[in-house]
């Protein structure tokens, strides 16, 4: 950095600068050994300079593979919306660009971004209009900690984050929660800090601050070459800042909360993949093939677990392509040749398909792994944990031992088995999957079972008709899924009755609550051991709470304070079954952070172990990690239910 902005250095404003110590090396190596002609590089013939500090073991540019320089290596050029070079400074082209309010595709070291102004709130808005992202919130690149700060609370472990190598998303509190709402609506705000020299540029010479979203189209992987860009985000970007390094492998950025002073991931992407989770015991080559939102694979050889990149939701055949690839490099990248393919119940997951057709045509054995135990695998080989804990397994939805869909879920057991101690109510769905993008219809159902009149909320929505859709069982599966129980509270409360994006109804239920002591009242049935979670009088509580002019925040803040006093109780009661005191809390409810901050605790003092997440993601993204392990110690066995003699048998 400080070569690259000195005016006598011979690298000076060099967009390729590097040395032994940093630069890219994951997204452009093609080959092993990681030798430049194994690597995007190989084009670039170092000039006898260059030579010379590659071959110098006493020069810290020795070895460096992306070793180059303005006479050698890489070059920056700009083109405008129709894809036609501008004559010019390419750097200065985009600056300027982005100053009179252009958005512009910036090639990166794993993909492209679309970057605009941030200040701008009509120009974020057309952004919004061109990508089809309504409301979900963008990330913001800030030129350095203290313009960070002047948006953001920054804690120490903070800072950190941000200023460490591998510079990931920092997701950060707002000063006020209605502020930069263009960017966030909820009281977050992603910030990152320049990765490379082409973003620490743009920074120094532009604002101080822009929008630096992916530039991928819906539910597809980022781009990354650039023929693609310039062709799939024509209409979208007015300019493009591109180089001639390709990059081999795309990689998005990560994301992280900051929780207890830790590192707490949502998206584990560059900057940490490929390094491997080295594990508690030796195994054969496993390959475990993930879900189907948040899709990651996790490739094991030995003590070592090397998980992939972030690689999107696997709902279309390009990113099945993009997954595919991905392995196929892994493998060779790392001389692993699996012996046993891992994969989720769910018979229609792409990811699932895959592991079965790949199985079939190898010969090779498949273990189908339960969605929520793989996530509670997930979490014990993310601490290091062995024996059997208590899981509270919380997120949207898992395909169920039963075949109905899980995932409001308490389990007991250990990496060989498992068994379901609790769940929730079951919550009718009206309208499948139609029902998750609009959660009034959720909240409907909600209050329907609780003897609520629906059309009491919902006058102005077709609620008679759900209504009768829930009586007469017609396209109305069931969930206990805690994320459906999000949505439809937070439609109930006003808050959305539609998401644009997944979980947005839970996001926005957090974002509104306000700090209070309020809890509601609920039920905990225990059928044959099954504690069952009965949300019904604590939805009549809420509705009378609105009705009497609470407010929306105490009302948010009390829903999700019951729910962790309810799993402090039911968590007792296991511990009261079986003996378990260690309890590990895993999906991808728990990137609610109001929830996991305030559930710990309550643990804690009933003298519980509780571990949460720390080098994995708690949502879909860690569930191979799960299901590698478990296929590694050699497969799950379901129990439907506990009796105390059986834990006291397995304990001694």
């Amino acid at each position: 950095r400080r070569e690259l902005l000195d005016p006598a250095d011979r690298r000076y404003r060099y967009a390729f600068i590097n040395c032994t110590n940093c630069g890219p090396r994951f997204t452009i190596i093609r080959d092993v050994p990681y030798d430049r002609p194994g690597t995007t590089m190989a084009p670039f013939a170092m000039c006898p300079t260059c030579a010379q500090e590659y071959a110098d073991i006493a020069d810290r540019r020795y070895h460096a593979q992306p070793n180059c320089c303005p006479d050698c290596g890489p070059q920056l050029f700009f083109c405008g919306a129709d894809g036609t070079q501008i004559p010019g400074d390419p750097l200065e082209n985009a600056v300027r660009a982005l100053g009179s309010g252009q958005i512009v595709a910036v090639k990166g070291l794993g993909g492209f971004h679309l970057a605009c102004r941030s200040d701008d709130p009509a120009l974020v808005g057309t952004l919004r209009a061109r990508k089809h992202r309504d409301a979900k919130p963008f990330a913001l690149m800030c030129r350095d900690v203290e313009t960070a700060r002047r948006i953001c609370l920054v804690s120490p472990e903070e800072e950190r984050q941000l200023l460490s190598r591998q510079r990931p998303i920092v997701l950060l509190q707002k000063r006020r929660k209605d502020q930069l709402a263009h960017i966030s609506e909820n009281g977050w705000i992603g910030v990152m800090l320049p990765y490379t020299p082409l973003h620490l540029l743009l920074l120094h010479d532009g604002p101080d601050t822009l929008v630096m979203t992916s530039a991928n189209l819906s539910d597809l992987p980022i781009l990354y070459k650039n023929e693609e860009a310039l062709s799939r985000l024509r209409g979208i970007a007015d300019g493009f800042l591109l180089h001639d390094r390709e990059i081999e492998t795309r990689c998005d950025d990560s994301l992280l909360w900051c929780v207890e002073d830790e590192p707490y991931f949502v998206r584990r992407s560059r900057g940490y993949v490929p390094y491997p989770l080295t594990l508690s015991r030796e195994s054969g080559d496993v390959l475990a093939v993930g879900a189907e939102q948040k899709a990651s694979f996790t490739l094991r050889k030995g003590p070592f677990a090397f998980q992939s990149q972030h690689i999107g939701d696997l709902k279309n055949m390009e990113t099945l392509t993009e997954c595919r690839r991905q392995i196929e490099h892994f493998e060779h990248m790392f001389d692993i040749s699996p012996r046993l393919l891992v994969c989720d119940r769910h018979p229609d997951y792409l990811s699932t398909r895959y592991a079965e057709e790949r199985a079939a045509k190898e010969g090779l054995p498949l273990l189908r792994v339960q969605h929520h135990h793989a996530h509670m695998a997930s979490c014990m080989a993310d601490n290091g944990l062995e024996g059997e804990c208590i899981g509270v397994i919380w997120d949207g939805t898992g395909y169920g031992m039963d075949g109905t869909a899980w995932g409001g879920e308490f389990l007991t057991g250990g990496y060989e088995r498992f068994s379901r101690a609790g769940t929730i109510r079951a919550i009718p769905l009206p309208g499948g999957d139609r029902a998750v993008r609009e959660p009034w219809r959720v909240g409907a159902a909600l209050l329907l079972d609780a003897g609520i009149d629906p059309a009491e909320r919902y006058e102005e929505k077709n609620a008679g008709r759900v209504g009768a859709m829930i009586r007469a069982g017609l396209n109305c599966p069931v969930s206990t899924g805690m994320g459906r129980l999000f949505d439809g509270v937070s439609s109930i409360l006003g808050i959305t009755d539609a998401a644009s994006y997944e979980g947005q109804g839970a996001v926005l239920l957090e974002a509104a609550a306000e700090r209070t002591e309020r809890v509601f009242p609920y039920d905990i049935e225990n059928e044959n051991g099954l504690r069952r979670f009965d949300f019904r009088p604590m939805i009549r509580a809420l509705w009378a709470g609105q009705n009497a002019g609470l407010g929306t925040g105490e009302l948010a803040a009390g829903f999700m304070n019951t729910l962790t006093e309810m799993a402090a109780e039911v968590c007792r009661a296991i511990r009261q079954d079986t003996g378990l005191d260690r309890v590990v809390l895993s999906g991808g409810s728990f990137q609610n952070i109001y929830v996991l901050t305030r559930l710990m605790p309550l643990l804690r003092r009933d003298g519980f172990e509780v571990f949460r997440h720390r080098r994995v993601s708690a949502n879909d993204e860690g569930i191979s990690l799960g299901q590698c392990i478990i296929g590694s110690r050699g497969g799950e066995e379901y129990v439907s239910c506990h009796t105390p003699s059986d834990h006291e048998d397995r304990r001694a």
